[in-house]
């Protein structure tokens, strides 16, 4: 359990984010950011809760909400698209996260870990989502049209005659060039930094993944000169 100082040094770093003025604007605590929050029906999660902890400055109901409840958002800004107020909770909860990632807070670890598969699909192929990792039980937020796409899903894609869309391990074909410019704006604006934090061990795997991948790309630039 963190201390009240710990939990206010987080805060404080919520509210210092240069987004934070611009999605919080008070509230009318109307209610209609949670009653058309498509989450907000699967999960025990309140976009207006989110707003009104921020707005009174709870710092220890905040700190709790970011135990679990911020995760269960599905960043679709519905709630901002409807607000009154021009509030935008996806938004506050995209710093909310963030904040507890860099402080390498155990819930941000727990939520994010299963994802680590998706995040070793982008770095070798630079797809985050391949079609045959939707699977219609993680996603009950997405309604009935994703039993849809997944039923059919490896004929649909051979049906479809580019090359590279007639598989479901892939989404489509990402050249070594993009893959060395992705991996230096991962490197550039910390997402490698808050990878490391988040889970060391897959760190290193991707860290090793993409130190060969540049080297590839220098022997190719390489024999492009010859």
């Amino acid at each position: 359990m963190a201390t009240y100082a710990e939990m206010k040094e987080m805060f404080d770093e919520i509210r210092a984010d240069f987004r934070y003025d611009h999605e919080l604007n008070g509230c009318l605590n109307c209610g209609i950011c949670t009653a058309t929050c498509p989450s907000a029906q699967f999960y025990d999660y309140s976009p207006r809760e989110i707003v009104q902890l921020l707005w009174t400055e709870n710092v220890e109901q905040i700190y709790d909400a970011m135990q679990e409840k911020i995760w269960a958002c599905a960043q679709c800004m519905t709630c901002a698209a409807r607000c009154p107020f021009k509030n935008s909770p996806g938004g506050l909860v995209m710093i909310m996260r963030e904040v507890s990632i860099r402080h390498g807070m155990q819930s941000a670890k727990d939520v994010l870990r299963p994802f680590g598969r998706v995040m070793l699909k982008l770095i070798t192929t630079g797809n985050q989502l391949s079609p045959d990792m939707i699977q219609p039980d993680h996603f009950p937020d997405w309604g009935p049209n994703i039993q849809k796409v997944e039923g059919d899903l490896r004929i649909l894609r051979k049906a479809i005659p580019v090359r590279t869309l007639q598989t479901v391990e892939t989404a489509w074909e990402v050249s070594l060039k993009t893959s060395v410019e992705m991996y230096t704006i991962w490197e550039m604006t910390g997402v490698l930094k808050s990878l490391e934090t988040m889970d060391e061990n897959l760190f290193d795997v991707i860290e090793d993944f993409i130190d060969e991948k540049r080297e590839d790309y220098e022997d190719w630039l390489e024999s492009q000169e010859r």
